[in-house]
């Protein structure tokens, strides 16, 4: 084989631009703080805002000086009151409604109800008056096994030490897993892609240009899951890849970690099985042992924590998510209330938001736009692959290209007809952002085609510069709104 004369330098950028996407990462971390924006809060008297009454914040500002915080906002708070209630009272339970007599007259306390752990993100076992976080146990109690070591080994208390406790167990369930990663997208890249210009625009977009990034300064379960889907097709399509048993259980594991924290990537996992096992039959038992551990911890810490072995967010709708006080229960209301939270459009218009609009996939990162003509350039070759031998590996790249728009179909039409507000206050449709690595590897082909000419490369330079403007937007706080939903609520087209 002639040897490439531009692979050791193509591996030097693959270096450089790790360092520097997990910098970023690193330095949202470390530089965490919960800012209160007067944007965002009605001033003293509301009558400076004329009659313009519907376009004025909702929340007033603050009476006294809030207590400095690492944690943004309902999402991680809710997490990390259960961290903090695991290793230190030993219960899943983060607060209690007391001294209940009607719908108005009732007393919370608790973890969850205290100065910098309040969160929306909670619900309430009618029977007891128990609250536990709405969010899947099994996440929190694994960073809960890291503060345990924080707290019991070197003292620290996620209250007194608020900063080294927070920001050691971003770096080690956000930065680290995230410089993994890229360092195993990068030899996946260097395996399938055909040019240098190509290999270098995909993995510099994983790097910088996806909203893994913005989400790494807050504990949440979309960053970790990104990283699975690496972990999880890494084994089956390395150079050289075997379906050996080592690689089959690697595979599932992760596939099965995954769905723990994105519930419709249970469509990927099906997605690499299924083939697989038609074309290996009894080999692929191996996959099922690995996505057998993580899914038999969800159920197993979801009774521990609730007595029920489906997660909380099954009960929606219902007496666990409605009671008095709750968020959710203004649904009820007679009166739609204003946010985000609560947007009610027809599916049509929510599609086309979620796709093309102010929280599009296309519009906020218009990079997948080469991803999607990847895609279906490699669905094209995927034909020929189906039909042939590779090896010892079943999958390859153009048939993952179909698995990968398969599987994004299934998830934006779940989120489209199951949800109607874009994924709450944030930056992103976030429920969207685990099939990253999919489609950075996707647009291969397309970014290998349109580095061939000069007009191409600017063409994706600018693409690849809008992505990276739209991450970058919210500087510190992902839980912070897109650029253009600020836009369209400038110019009076949307008001949520």
């Amino acid at each position: 084989m002639t040897p490439d004369p531009t692979a050791e330098l193509r591996r030097g950028f693959y270096l450089l631009l790790t360092m520097l996407g997990v910098a970023v990462c690193v330095a949202k971390i470390v530089g965490a703080e919960n800012v209160v924006e007067p944007s965002r809060f009605k001033p003293p008297t509301e009558a400076s805002y004329g009659d313009d009454r519907d376009a004025a914040p909702q929340r007033l500002w603050p009476a006294t000086r809030p207590e400095p915080t690492p944690m943004y906002g309902s999402n991680d708070r809710s997490r990390f009151a259960t961290v903090k209630a695991l290793v230190e009272d030993g219960t899943y339970v983060v607060g209690r409604r007391e001294n209940f007599r009607s719908a108005t007259d009732y007393r919370d306390a608790g973890i969850i109800f205290a100065d910098g752990y309040q969160s929306l993100d909670k619900v309430m076992d009618p029977a007891t008056g128990e609250f536990y976080s709405s969010k899947p146990p099994l996440f929190p109690t694994l960073v809960a096994g890291e503060y345990w070591l924080l707290h019991r080994v070197f003292g620290l208390s996620i209250d007194r030490h608020r900063w080294w406790v927070v920001g050691v167990i971003l770096l080690t369930f956000n930065a680290l897993p995230f410089a993994v990663s890229l360092r195993l997208l990068a030899v996946l890249i260097e395996h399938h892609g055909r040019t240098d210009f190509g290999r270098l625009f995909a993995f510099t977009a994983a790097a910088t240009a996806t909203f893994v990034t913005a989400f790494s300064a807050t504990l949440n379960n979309h960053v970790p899951a990104a990283c699975c889907v690496v972990f999880a097709i890494y084994p089956l399509l390395r150079p050289g890849a075997r379906d050996t048993r080592g690689a089959l259980v690697m595979s599932g594991f992760f596939a099965g970690l995954l769905t723990t924290l994105e519930l419709p990537a249970l469509s990927l996992a099906v997605g690499l099985f299924v083939p697989l096992t038609l074309a290996r039959r009894g080999r692929s038992l191996w996959y099922v042992a690995g996505f057998a551990v993580p899914i038999a911890a969800l159920f197993a810490t979801n009774y521990a924590a609730m007595g029920h072995w489906l997660p909380a967010y099954g009960e929606f709708g219902g007496p666990w998510y409605d009671f008095p006080g709750s968020h959710w229960a203004k649904l009820k209301l007679p009166v739609r209330p204003l946010g985000i939270d609560f947007a009610d459009e027809p599916k049509a218009v929510y599609a086309f938001h979620l796709l093309l609009g102010h929280h599009g996939w296309f519009s906020l990162t218009p990079v997948w736009l080469l991803g999607l003509a990847g895609l279906v350039t490699q669905v094209r070759r995927s034909i020929q692959d189906w039909q042939a031998r590779h090896g010892d590996g079943f999958w390859t790249a153009n048939k993952l290209a179909g698995l990968t728009l398969t599987v994004s179909a299934v998830v934006f039409s779940f989120y489209t007809l199951r949800t109607n507000n874009y994924g709450g206050f944030c930056c992103c449709a976030r429920w969207l952002m685990w099939l990253t690595p999919l489609w950075t590897l996707g647009m291969l082909p397309a970014a290998d085609a349109v580095g061939r000419s000069r007009f191409g490369r600017v063409a994706a330079g600018l693409l690849l510069a809008a992505s990276a403007f739209s991450v970058a937007y919210p500087a510190w706080n992902p839980w912070r709104p897109p650029w253009i939903l600020q836009l369209c609520e400038l110019m009076g087209w949307v008001r949520y």
